[in-house]
Parts: C-alpha cells; structure tokens; sequence
C-alpha cells in the first residue's frame, strides 16, 4: 500500500455474532454438539449427566462456580469436554482470587484422568500415561488461564477508563481555577476603571450642587449624585459575585429581589406608575433578581431614549408565574439643541439580550418591542420552577 492509498477499513463480525446474546448461547450449542456425538451410544442415565451438563451452561454468568462442578459428572461418565472447559473459563473470568480457578482446573484434570471406567493400566509408569496426564493438566490449565486473562484485561480497562475520567476531572479543575483567575483579574480592572469614572462623575455632580443656586440645576446634581453612589454600590456587589465565584464558603453580598423595586422606581428620577403585585407565594431567588434586572434595564433605557415619556410598571403573579411589564410612551418632542452637550450615552443593546438569556435559564419568555403609541414594552415571563 502506497502512502497515497487510504487505510483499508477494518472488517468486522455481524451485528448479531458480537450481541451478548450469541455470546451466550454459542458455547451452550458446541457444548450440546459435543455431549451429543460423545454420549449418543451412551445408557439413559449418562445422557441425562451429559443433557445436566449442557443446559447448566446456561447460568455460568451468574453461578459459575455451581455450575462447574454441575458439569464434572457428565465430564466422568461420558469424557465430554467443551462443556466443563466453558464451566472452567467462567470461573477464572468472574473469579477475584486464583484459588477458586485452580480448583476448578484441578478437578477437571483429575476427573479427565481418572474418567469412568477405569482403565486396569491407569496407574502403571508408562510414556501412555504420562503423555495422558501432560493432556489432562493441559485441558484444566487452558480455560483457567484464559478466563484470568480475560478478566485481567477487563479490569485494565476499567483501570484506563478510571484514569481517563481523572485526568478530565482534573483538566476541567484546572480549566476552572483559570478561568476565576481571570473573572477575578477581569473584576479588579472593571472595578478600577469604572469606579474611577463613576466617583469623578459624583464628586462633579457634588460640586454642582454646592455651587449652583438654580433648585432645578441643584435637584438634578443631587440625582446624578446618588445615582452615581448606587452605582458604585452595585458595582462592588458584582465584582464581589466575580471574585467569589468558584469559591466556596466565600461570603456574597445580597442580591436585589423584588422588595428592592420601590426604592429603584423611586430613585430613577422619571415619572413612574407602578403596580406591584407580585402575589403572596415565594418567589425564587433567581427570579425575584430577573425581574429586578428586567425593570432596571427598561427604566435605564427610557432614561436614555426616551426622558420625560409616561412610564408604566406592572408586576404581577398569574397562575404560577410572574410576569413584568415596563412600558413607556412616546418622548415629548423637543426642540432640537443645535450645539449637543456631551457624548451620547452608548447603547449596543447587550442589556435586552441578557435578560432574554436570563428569563430563558430560568424557563421563561422575553420580549422587546415597540408599542402601537410609539413607546416601547419589555414584557418578562418568569416561572415559579
């Protein structure tokens, strides 16, 4: 074969030779094939031994040692041979210890030799008999040393396959020990970077508010103020969660659940018609924090797209699940600034998309659209399991 020429593929045997069924029944039928050419001339009674002999075969799985000395009588009284050699190999294959095995080996050597009848020259010295004993030993030595190969290589294999889930296990360790190293890293520099700008923005919105004598000027420092400090608040929450994870016994702060809302409508500086009626039931954790995220996501980005529009909140638990609305109207239309203060506030609409990944973990429904008014609905289903 060139190297050009690809590897010819490997023949295998039939669907139905390599089923453990087959396997079963295969020795079974030589066995019965054997007693029945050796004992066909054989009394009644011997046909019966050599008949016990054959059928017992069929349990040497879960009995092989009973089923072993089953097949000696046969073995004495008519020298059959495949079935007590199958009987022999079970026991060495099922077997932990060699004891039992050669046992069984050992008896069958013995039987084999001294079979019914016996002959008057059995125990002369003689090169017949010596060669005869040579053969006897070497049919119970075969399946015994075969069936512990056979079960050494089993246990091999299980051995490998032990291994190769360790090494996994001990690869996906190592892949998970990195990867909290960097959410760990990650967090250290969202923290410095963030927090900086975020703290400048409260110590300008703090300066403002001394300095100004406009209330309006004054009033809208003191919002950006205490925006930026739960800013800030929330922002060490979350490098907190970061740097914990894949720790255990690691202390987390609390995480937002639905009786946070109020305080969160309260301070998003829109005008908010709520109705909260999440229902008597415990909610999970894990939704309580979804539907908060879900309304702090809607009222930031009507903060950003749409001040000053008519905002409606709608919490409310209906048959097992909790479903949460924020709608808001179209914006006022305003004059436009010739001279824009500032750079837009940045939008890649990441935020939508993680709360439909967050209500779709938890087995839920997200949608995002615009409202026949011109506003726009986020509307989170969220269940109770």
């Amino acid at each position: 074969m060139t190297p050009e020429e690809p590897a010819a593929p490997r023949r295998r045997a039939p669907a139905w030779l390599r089923s453990p069924r087959a396997a079963l029944l295969a020795p079974v039928l030589l066995a019965a094939m054997d007693s029945a050419l050796v004992a066909k001339d054989s009394a009644p009674w011997q046909l019966a031994l050599s008949a016990l002999s054959v059928v017992v075969l069929l349990w040497r799985r879960r009995h092989p040692l009973p089923v072993a000395l089953l097949t000696l009588p046969g073995a004495f009284f008519n020298e059959i041979w495949l079935a007590p050699l199958t009987a022999v190999y079970a026991v060495a294959a099922a077997w932990p210890r060699p004891r039992v095995p050669v046992a069984c080996a050992t008896a069958f050597a013995l039987v084999e030799f001294f079979h019914w009848p016996f002959d008057p020259d059995l125990f002369e010295l003689s090169r017949d008999n010596a060669l005869y004993a040579i053969q006897s030993v070497m049919l119970g030595a075969g399946p015994a040393a075969l069936g512990m190969l056979a079960r050494t290589r089993r246990e091999l294999a299980e051995r490998v396959t032990e291994l190769t889930a360790g090494r996994q296990r001990e690869s996906r360790l190592l892949a998970e020990k990195v990867l909290t190293a960097e959410r760990a890293r990650l967090a250290r520099e969202m923290h410095d970077v963030v927090s900086h700008q975020v703290s400048l923005i409260s110590i300008q919105a703090g300066a403002v508010q001394v300095s100004s004598t406009d209330p309006a000027a004054r009033e809208g420092a003191r919002t950006i103020r205490e925006l930026s400090v739960r800013t800030l608040d929330e922002l060490r929450q979350m490098v907190g969660v970061l740097r914990a994870a894949g720790v255990p016994g690691t202390p987390l702060a609390p995480q937002p659940t639905l009786a946070d809302l109020p305080r969160l409508i309260e301070g998003s500086g829109l005008a908010v018609s709520s109705r909260l009626d999440p229902g008597r039931r415990s909610w999970p954790e894990a939704v309580e924090r979804a539907a908060y995220r879900t309304v702090q996501e809607g009222l930031t980005n009507i903060s950003k797209h749409a001040p000053g529009a008519p905002v409606t909140v709608k919490v409310a638990a209906r048959g097992g699940r909790l479903h949460v609305e924020v709608r808001n109207g179209p914006p006022p239309a305003l004059p436009p600034d010739p001279e824009p203060v500032g750079a837009p506030l940045p939008g890649g609409g990441h935020g939508l998309i993680g709360l439909r990944e967050r209500a779709a973990l938890l087995g839920g429904t997200f949608t995002a659209a615009p409202a026949p008014d011109g506003g726009f609905v986020l509307h989170a289903v969220l269940p109770a399991h």
